[in-house]
């Protein structure tokens, strides 16, 4: 029959005490109950669970925060856009008189530079990506808006207005409008990518998935609306509407003044289409504002189901510092008297035992 000895029996019951004090203190330095998740058995497969819905809203932020830049980037854009248009509506176009053709030089002047700005602004990039060129995030959706006072819908509707005489308003006023609705090549000052109904011409809006089986439409393009309904004198596009009514104000001269009716009338649809274009821009803007407010909630939602759901893993992976402290401290204190303890037992003798 084997016994154990008080000595064997202390070692063991120390050596015991030192695992738990290694095992507290590394909870106490990690925080984490144990650094193997095999240990976490049964909890195991919730812990998995949680981590990995965790993921997945964390990347759902994560998709609609980078969205969310874009479409503040996008405002700005628009904001100036907006300001573009009402400018030269209710400012310019309204002050254009055919017996002031002086000023038309000023106004010619004035309204290419705004062309200039209105190409770069459509041009506009976040985080390397263009805003308004659809999927095509690499490449310009204008790409030569410096250009565009001389090029092809500059030049088209120049000569449409060279045009203005007696009579001939309304169909000046049709040309311009064919030409800025104009998609080929060398009129269009659009990309190919854009223009082409089998790339860009054709796919839907740039979206961000905000949920499972959820997409949240909020890009876009140069050319063409995308929440807002162009109303009124419209080329049904706000870009080509305000590009349009650029275009016909830097094409306008004293010659164009020849007939005082036409002249009125003419400068009427560019007001007009200008106005269009404004109200379009500001349409825009709105709704891209719902979109924003809507991925900001959603947002914020995935953020709070994240902080559950961790609180929820911390009840299985964590430890109560504190209480694991106070346990470290006992058991210090436990493992310290038990090696008293042991040296008192070691040094005794039969006669100090006996007495």
């Amino acid at each position: 029959m084997t016994s154990i000895g008080p000595l064997g029996r202390f070692d063991a019951e120390v050596t015991a005490l030192r695992q738990r004090v290694e095992t507290l203190t590394r909870q106490v330095s990690s925080g984490q109950r144990t650094d193997r998740q095999g240990d976490l058995t049964p909890d195991l497969p919730r812990a998995l669970s949680l981590r990995a819905e965790m993921a997945r809203r964390e990347t759902y932020g994560s998709l609609i925060g980078e969205a969310l830049n874009r479409t503040q980037a996008t405002q700005q854009a628009l904001q100036r856009l907006g300001s573009i248009a009402s400018e030269f509506a209710d400012q310019v176009a309204m002050k254009l008189d055919p017996n002031d053709t002086a000023s038309l030089s000023l106004v010619a002047t004035r309204a290419r530079q705004a062309m200039v700005e209105v190409g770069q602004l459509l041009n506009s990039q976040s985080a390397g990506e263009y805003l308004f060129g659809g999927s095509d995030l690499a490449n310009p959706p204008v790409p030569d808006p410096d250009g565009l006072p001389t090029g092809g819908l500059a030049s088209g509707i120049a000569a449409a207005v060279a045009g203005l005489g007696p009579g001939t308003a309304a169909t000046v006023a049709a040309q311009t409008l064919a030409v800025a609705q104009d998609d080929s090549a060398g009129t269009s000052p659009f990309s190919a990518f854009l223009t082409d109904p089998a790339t860009g011409g054709g796919e839907a809006r740039r979206s961000v998935p905000s949920g499972d089986g959820q997409l949240v439409a909020y890009g876009v393009a140069a050319n063409r609306n995308a929440a807002a309904v162009s109303a009124g004198e419209t080329t049904g596009a706000w870009a080509k509407d305000l590009l349009r009514g650029l275009a016909s104000l830097a094409a306008l001269t004293p010659a164009s003044a020849a007939s005082t009716a036409d002249f009125r009338a003419f400068a009427d649809t560019i007001r007009n289409g200008l106005r269009s274009a404004r109200d379009a821009i500001a349409d825009e803007s709105g709704a891209l504002g719902l979109t924003e407010a809507r991925l900001t909630a959603t947002q914020q939602r995935h953020s709070v189901l994240t902080d559950t759901l961790k609180a929820q893993l911390a009840d299985i992976e964590e430890v109560d510092l504190a209480a694991t402290l106070t346990r470290l401290q006992d058991t210090r204190s436990t493992l310290e008297a038990s090696y008293s303890a042991i040296g008192r037992l070691g040094s005794l003798t039969l006669t100090r035992f006996l007495s």
